[in-house]
């Protein structure tokens, strides 16, 4: 089998595309210059400590009067040319007119320093260079020197960008009028990029992070070897440590990091900038995928951490049923199945961005009359909140029981003795994240939509629990923050429990659209009728279950009771469809294998440590697994 190799243009490309990025890297051209409607000019712009970071202005042709400059700060690349029209992620925005200024973050392609991918701030101290001073820096620099622009200065970005955009409102700059972090982060230990609740996202991790700091410039692709399916790639190194000493040799720190920083200790928590945010001064419009692949969780916290002290309402909370950025583009699709039928993502550029930038930095239309705008799945319309979660919402148990169904009715007594369903966890054989055979994250390809795709990929295996509602008799609305909480035991001193919240579509969904004649290959699978849509998923790992800081092992055979946060989601199950909910012990190679033996470090646990486990899931009367949704209207 060929080795997977990609030039570094197409890794950077699909970075690109991957997080939003607002503009691809151009060749630097004539001809490309000539039919822009930008003008270009790339500048080296110093920061306190003498660095000079690139940076690209891009100036509206024909516009003469002062503009408002719109800042994205990046560590994927800058137009090398002016591009040859204006993106379609910012092209309802080009009308009002901005001064659009791209900037490599430092140690990045041309700018100067080293980078160290930390979210760590001090704005107590400045001199202590971190992504917010240079934020500061950048602005305060392009206000007083770059010539027709208004004083007012507008921040966005999603992913990287998009936390290059929130740390700037630690200590905003002055001119800094209005800020958009879309799919940020917060916390690496937490969730998003790095780790789901600590267990490390290992076939992420290597990817992202290998494109990141082994090369400067090149967004190089990681060696996989002659590697086709990852999941025996990852599999066969066993650990994350193999995985450091045999390939990233010490180029990549911040994977070094995560073998280093098991647990959430000081490391972890010096980088959770989000603690550092005070009372809310600039208009903020955060933005979520309740799909993300990636980054589902950061953008919530910013939210909810600006909430606390927001006096003027000027923090906002927008989400939809997209993945890492598919906002950016026409968003008429969750996966490639499932229609919206609208472009939620086209709307959501002209009718909630554009117009957010249009009255902070142009003083035109209309403040925001909402606190929180979400594109609801299932109902597919847009819905406006004057507060989130909608204070309608109910906490509602949905309940699991022993003979694999689900229902709002609690285990009753009777089933106090056998009120259990167990199964062997297998970490020799885990179970996928995605079908298989499983590809690279660069090109994005399968992993962009791998947490909407059918849940149908593991039906057959003995080591995954499903649970299933009767067909719904009417519409069931959950709106806000689902939850979970899993009574279960293991015969091993250490654990993982995923939990998968599906949307179980009906048989007859959707009319054959190949009409009477046959299929095209594969399109017979590709229909919604039986599709299982994932909803909300997550993972525990047992280690931590008293304490974050000090991990402990599991008692063997001891129930107890597992708390899984299931993130926000707006959702509408329709009458006619089911609820389906599935448990398991692994999802690999997206997170590292539990070894289900208690060791100091997992991500350096040895072979021998990796033993097969009796898992066991209640339901009881005093042990009532269940489900917690935000019911509206029931």
């Amino acid at each position: 089998m060929p080795r997977i190799l990609l030039s570094a243009a197409a890794i950077a490309a699909a970075l690109l595309c991957s997080v939003g990025a607002p503009f691809p890297i151009p060749a630097a051209t004539a001809q490309t210059a000539t039919q822009s409607p930008f003008t270009y000019q790339e500048l080296m712009v110093p920061m306190r400590d003498g660095t000079k970071l690139q940076t690209v202005v891009l100036r509206p042709r024909g516009r003469t009067e002062r503009l408002p400059i719109l800042l994205v700060r990046t560590p994927y690349g800058v137009p090398g040319a002016a591009p040859r029209q204006a993106p379609g992620y910012l092209r309802a925005m080009m009308d009002d007119g901005y001064i659009i200024v791209m900037q490599s973050m430092r140690g990045r392609f041309k700018s100067e320093g080293s980078f160290s991918a930390s979210m760590a701030v001090d704005p107590e101290n400045p001199k202590v260079i971190t992504e917010a001073t240079d934020a500061y820096d950048t602005i305060d620099w392009l206000v007083k020197s770059l010539p027709g622009n208004t004083g007012k200065v507008g921040m966005l970005g999603v992913s990287y960008p998009g936390l290059a955009a929130a740390v700037a409102l630690i200590k905003p700059h002055p001119a800094l009028k209005a800020v958009s972090p879309q799919a940020a982060w917060v916390d690496w230990w937490m969730n998003d990029d790095l780790h789901r609740g600590g267990a490390i996202r290992l076939s992420y991790a290597t990817d992202w992070l290998w494109g990141l700091q082994a090369e400067k410039m090149d967004n190089a692709p990681f060696p996989y070897d002659d590697a086709w399916d990852l999941y025996d790639w990852f599999l066969a190194r066993g650990n994350a440590e193999t995985i450091e000493t045999e390939y990233m040799k010490g180029r990549v720190p911040a994977f070094r990091a995560l073998i280093d920083h098991p647990d959430y200790d000081a490391h972890w928590k010096r980088e959770r900038w989000i603690d550092r945010l005070g009372r809310t001064t600039v208009p903020t419009l955060n933005v979520a995928g309740f799909w993300d692949q990636e980054d589902p969780w950061g953008s919530w916290q910013i939210y909810r951490k600006a909430e606390q002290n927001d006096p003027d309402g000027l923090n906002l909370m927008v989400a939809g049923p997209w993945n890492h950025g598919s906002w950016t583009g026409k968003g008429d699709m969750i996966g490639p199945v499932v229609p919206i039928g609208t472009e939620s993502g086209t709307q959501f550029q002209a009718e909630i961005q554009a117009p957010f930038f249009r009255y902070w930095l142009h003083g035109k239309g209309q403040k925001p009359a909402w606190e929180a705008r979400m594109f609801q799945s299932g109902s597919n319309v847009w819905k406006s909140y004057a507060q989130w979660p909608p204070r309608e919402a109910k906490p509602t148990n949905l309940y699991l029981h022993a003979d694999g169904t689900l229902s709002f009715s609690a285990p009753g007594a009777a089933a106090a003795d056998s009120g259990h369903r167990d199964y062997v966890s297998d970490p020799a054989r885990p179970v996928p994240f995605r079908a298989r055979p499983i590809s690279p994250t660069y090109p994005c390809g399968d992993w962009c939509w791998w947490e909407a795709r059918d849940q149908r990929f593991v039906d057959g295996r003995p080591d995954i629990l499903t649970y299933v509602s009767a067909p719904l008799t009417e519409d069931l609305t959950v709106s806000g923050e689902v939850a979970a909480t899993i009574f279960a035991s293991t015969s091993g001193t250490d654990s993982d429990f995923v939990v998968k919240l599906i949307d179980v579509y009906p048989n007859t969904a959707q009319k054959a659209p190949w009409g009477d004649g046959a299929p095209a290959i594969g399109a017979y699978a590709d229909t919604l009728n039986g599709y299982q849509l994932p909803i909300a998923m997550e993972v525990r790992r047992g280690r931590w279950l008293a304490s974050r800081e000090k991990p402990a092992a599991l008692t063997p055979g001891k129930a107890m009771a597992w708390q899984f946060p299931l993130r926000d989601h707006d959702h509408v199950f329709l009458k006619g469809h089911r609820i389906m909910v599935q448990i398991q012990s692994s999802w690999f190679p997206m997170l590292d294998r539990n070894p289900q033996t208690f060791v100091p470090n997992i991500a350096k646990a040895p072979p021998e440590a990796y033993r097969k486990a009796d898992q066991r899931v209640f339901s009881t009367a005093d042990m009532a697994s269940r489900i917690v949704l935000p019911v509206v209207g029931r």
